[in-house]
């Protein structure tokens, strides 16, 4: 009975903090106004959200150079309309939010 209630406590507390996780990053991109470019389902003026993490998944370098992308602004890579830099965004918040993208699908 033990293992099972440990169990169970695991599943809500993995669940709630994905959910949370989640939260956070979809608080931060509406924060930092990446919304206004982006969307997690289609593409707007930037590419959506889950194209960028089908783009970039199983490239282990990926959330490092997508930060830097972030912080730094670029273009070319989704067309020609340049993403400006972030530069206000905490590394913190960047992680999280840069991860969050990642995991769209």
């Amino acid at each position: 009975m033990k293992t099972t209630c440990y169990s169970t406590l695991f599943l809500y507390i993995t669940l709630l903090s994905s959910t949370s996780f989640a939260a956070d990053g979809l608080a931060l991109a509406q924060k930092n106004n990446c919304l206004a470019c982006h969307s997690v389902e289609t593409k707007i003026v930037g590419p959506a959200f889950k194209d960028i993490a089908s783009k970039y998944k199983n490239k282990p370098a990926a959330l490092k150079s997508l930060m830097a992308k972030v912080k730094n602004g670029g273009g070319g890579v989704w067309g020609t309309i340049p993403m400006p830099p972030n530069p206000q965004v905490s590394p913190d918040e960047m992680k999280t939010m840069v991860t969050w993208i990642l995991k769209q699908k």
